[in-house]
């Protein structure tokens, strides 16, 4: 699935991913490839990202916290996800 995390300064990220973990509001939740339309707000955590080969630009690989080789998080004060057609976006502060 296509994932995209925009912020007001930039897009952060636009890529290929296996999951993606959110801090919703009701508690954090995942979303897999070909997961039903969902739209939620987000709270302060992490946005947990896996992927295969992960390529963050250099300009905004300061803003991840890096895991391990394929999982990076992402820390946000609050935010809006959308997933549908199999692309997840995340509009972030």
């Amino acid at each position: 699935m296509i994932l995209e995390i925009v912020s007001p300064e930039a897009t952060l990220f636009k890529g290929e991913v296996t999951s993606v973990a959110v801090p919703g509001v009701n508690g954090e939740f995942q979303m897999l490839n070909n997961h039903a339309p969902i739209v939620s707000l987000l709270v302060k955590g992490n946005i947990k990202i896996n992927a295969q080969n992960l390529k963050i630009q250099k300009e905004f690989l300061s803003k991840f916290n890096k895991v391990n080789e394929q999982t990076f998080w992402l820390p946000i004060q609050s935010g809006t996800i959308e997933m549908k057609d199999n692309k997840v976006i995340v509009l972030a502060d």
